[in-house]
């Protein structure tokens, strides 16, 4: 009896211990206000891929911020899309992807999205102008969240 006993709180205490380390790890990073572009902003014919690559990781709760003009004369248009998944994005299909951001929602402070899904790829592109830019591998990239900062 005594050795199952034993067991029994050796076991709960492993338990414990590893839920407490996932606790402490996720809640030990601070979360990051990103600005998508960097001093660039988010607008047409910009390689956002690079600098996804230059930016990781991402963290939950990260909140990436897209900044861009109001469409006018002399800037086009921009918006913000999550695609549904890898395929949509691979082939800039946006049936299906949800508006996050319409082309005058990027003004002033910006549009803010939080990275609020551990592991969940955000599959990010603007569809303005065709998705010409998105098909030309442009205007698009993908953040996966992660727990741990590296």
């Amino acid at each position: 009896m005594q050795k199952h006993m034993s067991r029994i709180l050796i076991t709960q205490g492993v338990m414990f211990l590893a839920i407490a380390s996932l606790a402490a790890g996720s809640h030990g990073i601070s979360s990051r206000s990103i600005l998508v572009g960097d001093s660039e902003g988010w607008h047409a014919g910009t390689n956002y891929t690079q600098w996804s690559i230059k930016n990781s990781p991402f963290r939950i709760n990260d909140t990436l911020v897209f900044k861009y003009p109001p469409p006018g004369n002399s800037t086009v248009a921009q918006s913000v899309y999550l695609l549904p998944n890898m395929w949509s994005y691979m082939t800039c299909e946006f049936r299906g992807a949800k508006l996050l951001g319409s082309p005058v929602q990027g003004v002033g402070e910006g549009l803010k999205i939080q990275l609020n899904q551990w592991k969940k790829p955000y599959y990010f592109a603007s569809a303005e102008g065709n998705a010409y830019d998105c098909i030309a591998g442009l205007n698009k990239f993908i953040a996966v969240p992660s727990t741990r900062s590296f």
